[in-house]
């Protein structure tokens, strides 16, 4: 896989936006995930009103790919409900883990597509949709989709 089909123009302008987001200041929840194995870090708060994301916030100190997937969230979550977002993290796990389109998608979500035939990468772009899933579980009291184990340490 050529680098430059995985950190495409598209990827990379995300990223650059969403290093301007802040966290929230009293969100109905907040979940920090690491990825052992690269070192991402990613923290997403969400508030939920009534099963729709009305706010996000985040924070990653990792590569672009995680950066872009956390932009991403950040900037199409708000004003989805619960069940779709939970849709569209599934769509997008089954995109990278087996390579299938993610159809309904986010605008920009195809750029991820090519982070299928890398596996080292694939928590890069997970990771934040599985803090995503989660923080949005802890806010409803709902359970969320399993996180990837994929790649991760056990300690």
């Amino acid at each position: 896989m050529m680098a430059d089909e995985i950190y495409q123009e598209t990827l990379i302008a995300r990223a650059k936006s969403g290093r301007e987001r802040n966290r929230l200041p009293e969100p109905d929840a907040t979940v920090t995930l690491d990825n052992p194995l690269c070192g991402d870090r990613v923290t997403i708060d969400v508030s939920v009103d009534e099963g729709v994301v009305t706010a996000v916030g985040h924070e990653v100190r990792g590569c672009m790919l995680c950066e872009a997937t956390a932009a991403m969230i950040a900037a199409y979550a708000v004003g989805g409900n619960v069940d779709s977002i939970h849709a569209h993290a599934d769509a997008v796990r089954k995109m990278i883990k087996e390579g299938t389109p993610a159809p309904g998608s986010w605008p920009d979500t195809a750029a991820l597509g090519p982070v299928h035939g890398t596996k080292s990468r694939h928590n890069c772009v997970l990771l934040p949709f599985d803090a995503l899933t989660d923080a949005i579980a802890q806010a409803t009291r709902t359970p969320a989709s399993p996180p990837s184990t994929e790649n991760a340490s056990p300690f």
